[in-house]
This record gives structure tokens, C-alpha cells and sequence, in this order.
């Protein structure tokens, strides 16, 4: 119901926003298709009801190349870091949205890389790019548990490949923490909603470079649960 509502009410706008993406990342490149689509981000999720609180942001790394490491809540997520976030980034997805409406157009201005979970060879190729870009001083954003939880503020177990490219371009590891975002289209509900994300410290490579890959995952997935935690037991206390 949200998804319609946001269409309806932007109906008449949608055919534009769909060419400027694309022109934009075509040929202005994913610094002006990024702020672009932040604009657009902000207005669905006013027109959708939903309000993101967003805090951490002096967490962000000062200099560009580093990976985003949120948890995956729903099909919401990406949304919450166009809305909040203040530096470009692109990132990686399953395959089987790449050819989705404004998906597609979204995915081809920001470069964004489909990766076919099922390839070894294909995913190891998206390693390989992906740690050149980063190294090359841009930002990305991968979900490292891979699919989302289904089990609201739960998470699943995040894998360690997923963070090889962060260590090949030994970049800075940007851990987030998601809540509630599960709500805006996994319900079918259209009432007012307030989604959190948490930026957390950053893990430079200094700290982690000694660690194997599943032991990041292991130490990103547990910073990420405190901070919901906290979150949760701060609800609990009003």
C-alpha cells in the first residue's frame, strides 16, 4: 500500500524522474545522479508517510573509499541511505532487481553492480570491481547478510566474503544499524513511520587487518546488534 501510495501521489513526475536519473548519470556521472536521487528519495518518503531519524553522521569517514555495512531488514533499506546519507555511493544487489522501474535507472547512474548469488565466478568478478572502486576512492554499500532477515529487528548472520573487497582495497568499514525499516513495505499499511539508522564507528583497516574475513563479520554483526539493543532498551525505558 506505502509502494502505491508513493506512485500515486507522484504520478504525474514519474516519467521525468526516470529520464533525469539516467540522463544525469549518463552524462553528468554518480555525483550529480547521487544528489539527485537523494532529492527524489526525500520526496517518496514524504509522499509515503515515512520519516528517517538518522544519527552517527560524524562516523563518516573524511575521505572517500570506504564500504557501508548495514543490516537488511527489507526491501525498504536502500531508501533510508539515499535520504541520510551525505557523501555518493553506489552499491551492490541481487540480480533479480536490476531490471526493476526506477531500479534500473537508479542501478545504471550510480554504476551499481548486480551480483548473482548463485555464480561463484560472476561474484568474485563483483569482488574484483568493486575493490578497485572502493580503492579508487569510492564509496559502496553492500548488505553482508546477503537477504533480508524476515525477522523485523533481528538479524541473520552476516557473511564473510562480503567484506573481501573492504580488505583487498584495505578501505574503512562503515558499520549501520537499520530499525524498523522492515516497516514501509513489508506491511501493508500506510501510517505514519519512523525508520532509524545508526551510523556507527568506523573500523579501519589498521584494526582489522590481522582478523579473517568471518571474523569482521562476526565483529560488525556484533556492533550493530549492541546498537539495537540500545535503541530497543531506550523505547522500553519511555
Amino acid at each position: 500500500m506505502r509502494i502505491a501510495l508513493m506512485i500515486i501521489r507522484n504520478i504525474l513526475f514519474v516519467p521525468y524522474y526516470l529520464f533525469k536519473i539516467y540522463w544525469l548519470g549518463k552524462h553528468k556521472g554518480i555525483d550529480a545522479a547521487f544528489s539527485y536521487i537523494k532529492k527524489i528519495a526525500k520526496i517518496a518518503n514524504r509522499s509515503g508517510r515515512v520519516k528517517i531519524e538518522a544519527k552517527g553522521l560524524e562516523n563518516v569517514p573524511e575521505k572517500n573509499g570506504f564500504v557501508i555495512f548495514p543490516n537488511h531488514q527489507g526491501l525498504y533499506d536502500v531508501l533510508v541511505f539515499f535520504d541520510s546519507f551525505p557523501r555518493p555511493f553506489s552499491f551492490v544487489a541481487k540480480k533479480e532487481v536490476k531490471n526493476f522501474p526506477i531500479v534500473k535507472q537508479v542501478m545504471h547512474a550510480l554504476k551499481a553492480i548486480p551480483i548473482d548469488r548463485k555464480d561463484l565466478r560472476q561474484s568474485m568478478n563483483v569482488i574484483k570491481e568493486m575493490t578497485e572502486r572502493v580503492a579508487n576512492g569510492e564509496n559502496f554499500l553492500i548488505f553482508a547478510e546477503g537477504t533480508r532477515s524476515k525477522m523485523g529487528n533481528k538479524m541473520n548472520e552476516m557473511k564473510g566474503g562480503s567484506f573481501k573487497s573492504a580488505v583487498k582495497a584495505k578501505a574503512p568499514i562503515l558499520p549501520c544499524a537499520l530499525m524498523d525499516s522492515f516497516v514501509p513495505f513489508d506491511e501493508n499499511s500506510i501510517r505514519k513511520v519512523t525508520v532509524k539508522v545508526r551510523y556507527l564507528k568506523p573500523i579501519y583497516y589498521e584494526e582489522y587487518k590481522d582478523m579473517s574475513t568471518s571474523e569482521i563479520a562476526a565483529l560488525v554483526k556484533s556492533r550493530i546488534e549492541e546498537a539495537i539493543a540500545l535503541e530497543t532498551d531506550a523505547r522500553i525505558a519511555k
